[in-house]
């Protein structure tokens, strides 16, 4: 921990080692022992791997294929030059509930891609897909939407605005579509296009942010608990200091806190981390210890 951010949150650290215990589980331990006459890893890979529609496609394997992986290089680089150089930050901002649904989201959509796409874009191609690199290159689009201008060194050397990395790695995947290669293009581009549409739908006036906001507004609605015998709560407008949390009462200045942290992580969606005023960054490394 480091003035509030963690390098592993919690999120991130499970996915590494969910990631990590499935590859062992399907490499080594799927192939020492057998069920009958066929290895263990060929039923994970039946039942858990993205089949195509028809040819042994089941619906829960849209989320269990992001946790297989095709060998220890696909592993690494979707966990540790994906996940962990890109998502620590969001998930600090968003916090763990909204980081996780949007990984399996992003995830969940590349493989409807894949499915749908497949066979009209790469005919002849009815490959199993396996690997989380749909839910990562949702990553980096949020990532760039957030931090556009952030620099990152490729081969530590050369230094790129992550922004124009971005778009450079999905034009090559649109220029690789239907080429003879065994990656799964349609798989990566769906996975942007939905971390596209999600941070669309978080920014204020964007196509879908009033709808997602109701939608947010209902879910919260109907948790909240009710009051009793007609009691109605009664909140007097006042000035909160979200770092003295014992002095606050907790109905309003949740609200206030919640409605507070809304508009700074709008401004970092618009303008990116660097554009907030010092006072902005301190209510949100506070509110993010609060959360944590």
């Amino acid at each position: 921990m480091m003035g509030g951010f963690s390098f592993f949150p919690p999120v991130i650290k499970m996915l590494l080692i969910i990631n990590g215990a499935v590859f062992i589980l399907t490499e080594f331990i799927g192939r020492a022992f057998t069920i009958g006459s066929e290895p263990v890893g060929s039923y994970l890979m039946y039942y858990f791997a993205l089949w195509p529609i028809g040819g042994g496609f089941l619906p829960w394997q849209v989320i269990t294929y992001q946790f297989m992986h095709a060998g220890f290089w696909h592993l690494i680089f979707n966990m540790f030059f994906g996940l962990w150089m890109f998502g620590p930050e969001i998930e600090h901002l968003w916090g763990p509930r909204r980081f996780l649904v949007f990984y399996l989201t992003c995830g969940a959509a590349a493989g409807i891609f894949q499915l749908l796409l497949g066979p009209v874009l790469e005919p002849g191609r009815a490959s199993v897909v396996v690997g989380a690199s749909g839910s990562i290159f949702g990553v980096l689009v949020a990532f760039a939407m957030m931090f556009p201008d952030r620099y990152i060194y490729l081969w530590f050397l050369l230094p790129v605005k992550v922004k124009y990395f971005v778009m450079f790695i999905i034009a090559m995947g649109v220029f690789a579509i239907g080429g003879q290669s065994q990656v799964a293009n349609l798989a990566h581009l769906g996975g942007a296009f939905a971390g596209y549409v999600y941070m669309l739908a978080l920014r204020r006036g964007g196509a879908w942010g009033g709808a997602f906001r109701r939608v947010q507004s209902w879910a919260k609605e109907m948790n909240r608990p009710r009051p009793i015998h007609g009691e109605r709560d009664v909140v007097d407008a006042k000035i909160v200091d979200l770092t003295d949390t014992n002095k606050s009462k907790p109905g309003a200045d949740e609200k206030v806190l919640e409605t507070r942290m809304n508009e700074i992580l709008d401004k970092v969606s618009q303008s990116g981390y660097q554009s907030l005023t010092e006072e902005e960054k301190k209510i949100l490394f506070e509110a993010s210890k609060r959360i944590h």
